[in-house]
């Protein structure tokens, strides 16, 4: 057998005797200490830069001196490259608190002296098999782990990146709450002078969101470019959610808002899909992006109407998600009218994530996320 266990006893002749059970039983890759200290040293707990090691499992005595079963056991368990390595105290005492408390400093298992060769070699067993459960288990989260930070990276990749143009500025911060969220943001110049930009927010999160939001930007593209009209990409959109229903028992949806801004006409024509209203500071005025239709999803057939806001000057635009709004109400009676003051600062040009920072410091410590935050922030010039 390969497993690789250690005994430790300050009697001699219990090493003797527990090595030849272990060796009788076909286990050969045995390491015998006489004292705590020698295991802590074989261990190299304070080791600056310990070695990999491959121990299976801890035969301890309870009762040694200066350092006892119980003191080595905590101290091995409290180091976090041996948290899950089992131990099993064999001892001669009966006294059940010291007992409990040599389970309670996180002992798998103990055995009595006298041993009983049976007894033993079946405990011993019986925590070698939890041992490999665990350690597959670790293997396969470790995999897991290692699969969700890929599909994290690839899912930041689809992000558009900033835009910073002679007529337009367009940037965004995004904070997801979980390995995988459910927030997706996109531009796309559809001519010289007019730029589609859509936020957008799917129910849920996790791996199961996040896949329907590739499934989504994989249409984004070719809707915004090729249709351009917020009516007819909103509709284009809720086709696309319909059509992953019809092999689904669950039905997915997502809010949105999506505007076409023209820098050269002065326009912004949106579409909000039950979405937090975006917040538009045209000629100093603030105007509210509300219009528009239900969430996408719900319905096969959905009626639509487009908001029209034009400017004279200049134009400044904000999308949020509602995981910034919820964040946001915690502390202030109103996030929106928060959120209308922080657009109208002076300075604040198009720099969502100073926005964000100038809002975090009071709300973090009181009120930590719990859902993806999400800012994007348009500026004509």
């Amino acid at each position: 057998m390969a497993m690789k266990i250690i005994i430790v006893d300050d009697n001699k002749t219990n090493l003797m005797i527990v090595e030849k059970i272990l060796m009788k039983a076909g286990y050969r890759r045995l390491v015998l200490l006489s004292s705590a200290a020698e295991l802590f040293d074989y261990l190299q707990l304070d080791a600056p830069n310990p070695a990999e090691m491959d121990i299976d499992l801890i035969l301890m005595d309870l009762m040694m001196p200066e350092i006892d079963g119980i003191e080595a056991c905590r101290t091995i368990l409290g180091n976090e490259r041996f948290r899950d390595l089992p131990i099993i105290f064999v001892t001669a005492m009966g006294d059940s608190n010291k007992m409990a408390e040599a389970m309670d400093a996180g002992a798998l298992d103990y055995v009595m002296k006298p041993i009983n060769k049976i007894e033993l070699l079946a405990r011993i067993r019986s925590v070698l098999r939890l041992k490999v459960e665990k350690d597959l288990r670790k293997e396969r989260d470790k995999r897991i782990q290692y699969e969700l930070d890929l599909a994290k990276q690839v899912q930041l990749s689809m992000l558009s990146g900033p835009v910073q143009k002679d007529d337009v500025t367009i940037s965004a911060v995004y904070k997801p709450s979980f390995e995988l969220a459910g927030d997706l943001y996109a531009w796309y110049q559809i001519s010289p002078h007019r730029y589609g930009v859509i936020l957008l927010d799917m129910m849920g999160h996790g791996i199961s969101s996040s896949l329907v939001c590739m499934y989504i930007y994989s249409a984004l593209k070719d809707s915004i470019t090729g249709l351009c009209d917020p009516e007819a990409v909103m509709k284009e959109l809720n086709w696309r959610m319909n059509q992953l229903h019809n092999d689904s028992l669950i039905n997915y949806y997502f809010t949105a808002i999506y505007f076409v801004l023209d820098t050269e006409k002065q326009s912004i024509e949106y579409v909000n899909a039950g979405h937090p209203a975006g917040i538009a500071l045209v000629d100093g005025e603030v105007r509210l992006l509300e219009k528009g239709c239900p969430a996408l999803g719900f319905f096969d057939e959905i009626e639509v109407s487009k908001g029209v806001i034009s400017y004279k000057d200049d134009a400044r635009i904000l999308l949020f998600t509602d995981g910034l709004s919820e964040w946001l109400e915690e502390e202030y009676e109103d996030a929106v009218v928060k959120l209308i003051s922080c657009l109208q600062e002076e300075g604040a040009g198009a720099d969502p994530a100073a926005m964000l920072q100038r809002l975090q410091p009071s709300c973090e410590l009181t009120n930590p996320q719990k859902d993806d935050i999400c800012l994007v922030m348009i500026a004509t010039s």
